[in-house]
C-alpha cells in the first residue's frame, strides 16, 4: 500500500470486532461529505488480530474518501440506496460501497457505508455480494430514522457489520464446495433404511425444491447434519452452493439471511432457536429439517412470505419512527407491537403437499448401483427435467397473459395441459419458475393476498 496517504483524523471512531478464524473482511467504513472538510469518515470498524493484509487507519480513511469523491452532485430518488462495486488494481483491494442520503447534525448529507476486502478474494465474496448487499440495505433503511431523529447510527449499522464479518469469516472455513462427492451424500447410500428414512428423504428434498432450495438443516450430530445438507446442495446450482454452509462440529455457528442451506448443531439441551427477524427477512421461503427426530417443516409459499416480509418490514420502520428516545426500542429487537400487524412466530407448517417428481426420482436413483457416476447423472437429468418445466410453465403464463398485460386465469388448464395436477409437483416447479421470473407467485395468485389456506382451498376446487 502506498504510504504517501493522508493521516487519519483523530475525530475517527474505531471498532475492533472480534471474529473466530479468519476473516477476509479489511474494515468497514462510514463516511460522509461535509460541505466545508469534503469527505470524512465516521466510523471504522476492522477485524482484530491478524491478517494476511493489514490496512493503516490512514489507508482505510483514504479507500472511504474514494468512494465519495463525485458524490456531491448525486441525484437520486428520496430513500434510493445506490451500489456502487470499486475494483482498485493499484492498492489491491475492492470496495463495496453504499451510497444514501441522510441528515447529519441537522444537515443533509451524502453518506456511503463500505466494506474493504483484497483483491485474491474478488471470486469468494462474489456469490455473497447480493447477500451482503441486502442485509446492509435494511440496516441503512433503519440507520436513515435513526439519524433522522438525531440518535446515533452507528449501533445501528454495527448490528449488522459484526455478523457479516462472522459471516465472511465461517463462509471462508465451512462453505460447501462447489463439487460435491455424491458418495458423501444420502443419494449413495446401498440401504437408504440405514442411514435415512426414505419417507424422511423425500420430504426433505421435496420440501427443499419447494422452498426455492431454501433449508436450515438442525441436529446433535453434526456429521449426520452435513450429509443432509451435502444432498440437498445436489439440487442447488454452483453459485447456490457457493452461498452454503456446513455446520461447525464443535460449536454452533448463529443463523444468517440468506444464505440457500445451512446447517445449526442444536445446543447441550438438544434445541436450537431460530430467529424470527432474521428467518422472515429470507429472501425465499425456508424449509426446516430436524435429523434428530426425522421431521420436516415449510414456510408458506413465496407470495404469502414476500407479503408477510413487507408487513413486518414497514412495522418495524414504523415502531422505530415511533420511538421517543433511543433506549425505548433497541434496533434489533423483533418488532410486533403494531396493532394493525401481529405476526405469526409459528412460521413452519407442516408440509401439505404430496409430489410424484421426487418420489419417482428416489424410486429410480436407488434401483441404480452406487459408487458408479450413474446416479450423478440420472440426478442431472432429473433437474434438466424441471428446470425444462419451469420454463414450459414460464412460457404458458406469457402467451396466456400476452406477456402479463393481463390477468392469470386459467390455473386449471395449466395443470392439465403442463401435467401438474399433483399440488407438490406444481409448487417444485413453480419455485423454480420463480428463480427465473421473480414475482411470479404474486402475479399468478393475483394481487388480492390469499393465505396459505385460502389458497388451498381454491386449489382444492380446481
Amino acid at each position: 500500500m502506498s504510504s504517501g496517504c493522508p493521516p487519519q483524523s483523530p475525530a475517527v471512531a474505531k471498532s475492533e470486532v472480534a471474529v473466530e478464524g479468519e476473516c477476509p473482511l479489511l474494515a468497514a467504513t462510514f463516511a460522509y461529505w461535509d460541505n466545508i472538510l469534503g469527505p470524512r469518515v465516521r466510523h471504522i470498524w476492522a477485524p482484530k488480530g491478524d491478517q494476511l493484509m493489514f490496512l493503516s487507519d490512514g489507508e482505510i480513511t483514504f479507500l472511504a474518501n474514494h468512494t465519495l469523491n463525485g458524490e456531491i452532485l448525486r441525484s437520486a430518488e428520496c430513500g434510493a440506496v445506490d451500489v456502487k462495486f470499486f475494483v482498485l488494481a493499484e492498492k489491491g483491494v475492492i470496495i463495496v460501497s453504499l451510497i444514501f442520503d441522510g441528515e447529519l447534525k441537522g444537515d443533509k448529507n451524502t453518506c456511503a457505508l463500505s466494506i474493504i476486502l483484497p483483491q485474491t478474494e474478488l471470486a469468494f465474496y462474489l456469490p455473497l455480494h447480493t447477500i451482503c448487499v441486502e442485509r446492509l440495505k435494511h440496516a441503512i433503511r433503519k440507520g436513515r430514522i435513526w439519524m433522522q431523529k438525531g440518535y446515533n447510527i452507528i449501533s445501528v449499522l454495527s448490528l449488522e457489520i459484526v455478523p457479516i464479518m462472522e459471516l465472511l469469516a465461517s463462509m471462508k472455513t465451512h462453505s460447501v464446495p462447489e463439487d460435491i462427492d455424491i458418495k458423501d451424500t444420502v443419494l449413495n447410500d446401498d440401504d437408504i433404511g440405514d442411514s435415512c428414512h426414505e419417507d424422511f428423504l423425500h420430504k426433505a428434498i421435496s420440501s427443499h425444491l419447494q422452498t426455492c432450495g431454501c433449508s436450515i438443516v438442525v441436529g446433535s450430530n453434526p456429521e449426520k447434519v452435513n450429509k443432509i445438507v451435502r444432498t440437498l446442495c445436489l439440487f442447488l446450482t454452483l453459485a447456490e452452493r457457493k452461498c452454503s454452509r456446513l455446520c461447525k462440529a464443535d460449536s454452533s455457528f448463529k443463523y444468517d439471511t440468506g444464505l440457500f442451506v445451512q446447517g445449526l448443531l442444536k445446543d447441550s439441551t438438544g434445541s436450537f432457536v431460530l430467529p424470527f427477524r432474521q428467518v422472515l427477512y429470507s429472501p425465499y421461503p425456508t424449509t426446516h429439517i430436524d435429523v434428530d427426530i426425522n421431521t420436516v417443516k415449510q414456510m408458506p409459499p413465496c407470495h404469502e412470505h414476500t407479503y408477510n416480509q413487507r408487513r413486518y418490514m414497514r412495522s418495524e420502520l414504523s415502531t422505530l419512527w415511533k420511538t421517543d428516545s433511543e433506549e425505548d426500542i433497541p434496533p434489533d429487537t423483533v418488532i410486533h407491537t403494531d396493532e394493525t400487524f401481529t405476526p405469526d412466530l409459528n412460521i413452519f407448517q407442516d408440509v401439505m403437499h404430496k409430489d410424484t417428481l421426487v418420489k419417482s426420482f428416489i424410486d429410480e436413483v436407488f434401483m441404480l448401483k452406487p459408487g458408479l457416476s450413474l446416479r450423478s447423472t440420472y440426478l442431472a437429468q432429473f433437474l434438466l427435467l424441471l428446470h425444462r418445466k419451469a420454463l414450459a410453465l414460464l412460457k404458458y403464463i406469457e402467451d396466456e397473459t400476452q406477456k402479463g398485460k393481463k390477468p392469470f386465469r386459467s390455473l386449471r388448464n395449466l395443470k392439465t395441459d403442463l401435467d401438474l395436477t399433483v399440488e407438490g409437483d406444481l409448487n417444485i416447479v413453480m419455485a423454480f419458475a420463480e428463480k427465473l421470473r421473480a414475482g411470479l407467485h404474486s402475479f399468478v395468485f393475483g394481487k388480492p393476498f390469499l393465505t396459505s389456506m385460502q389458497e388451498r382451498d381454491v386449489l382444492m376446487s380446481f
